[in-house]
């Protein structure tokens, strides 16, 4: 949660014609995390990339995300 925010911010900070969050080390994901993925999702429709860490893609595939074309194999 404390660092979500600045995880969307540093992304949107920059103009940008791709995104990835290597989130491969990330062991606690949270619902500010999920949002703010949502929210750069929304900001770069067909232009994010998540590598999701065992972890990140347990929460999302809970959250019902698995799906999501922007999040690769763990």
């Amino acid at each position: 949660m404390a660092t979500a925010d600045t995880m969307l911010q540093a992304a949107l900070r920059e103009p940008a014609e791709r995104i990835t969050l290597d989130l491969s080390a990330v062991t606690f994901f949270d619902s500010a995390a999920i949002h703010a993925v949502i929210r750069l999702a929304q900001q770069f429709p067909d232009r994010l990339t998540v590598l999701p860490s065992r972890q990140v893609r347990r929460v999302l595939d809970i959250s019902g995300l698995s799906g999501q074309s922007w999040l690769k194999p763990a």
